[in-house]
C-alpha cells in the first residue's frame, strides 16, 4: 500500500502543480491490483525527461512508471487522465499475488 500512496501523492501533486483547474482522483481494486487514476483540466501532456540521477527534482513520473505494472496517459477533449496500476503484494488469502504457494 505504500507504493499506492506514493503514486497517488506524485500524480495528485503534478495535477495540482501543472493544471489550472480541478483534479479528480479515483482508486479501484481490480484483479489483485489497485488502479490509480488522476484526471485534470489541462490538455498538455506531461514531459517525462530521460533518467538522470544527477537531476534535482522532476523524478515523479519516473518513479510512478518504475513501481507500476502499467502506466497510461490519455488525452481527453478538454483534459487528460493518467492511470497507473500497482499489483498488491498480498491477496486476501495471504498468498503472494503471482506466485503459487506449495
Amino acid at each position: 500500500m505504500a507504493m499506492v500512496q506514493l503514486v497517488v501523492s506524485e500524480l495528485v501533486a503534478n495535477a495540482r502543480k501543472y493544471a489550472p483547474g480541478p483534479c479528480l482522483l479515483t482508486l479501484q481494486a481490480q484483479d489483485g491490483a489497485v488502479l490509480v487514476s488522476v484526471w485534470d483540466s489541462s490538455t498538455t501532456l506531461p514531459s517525462i525527461p530521460a533518467p538522470d540521477p544527477g537531476r534535482i527534482g522532476q523524478h515523479g513520473l519516473e518513479i510512478v512508471m518504475a513501481v507500476s505494472q502499467s502506466f497510461a496517459i490519455l488525452r481527453e477533449p478538454v483534459s487528460k487522465r493518467i492511470t497507473a496500476a500497482m499489483v498488491l503484494a498480498d491477496d486476501p488469502s495471504s498468498n503472494v499475488v503471482g506466485r503459487q504457494m506449495t
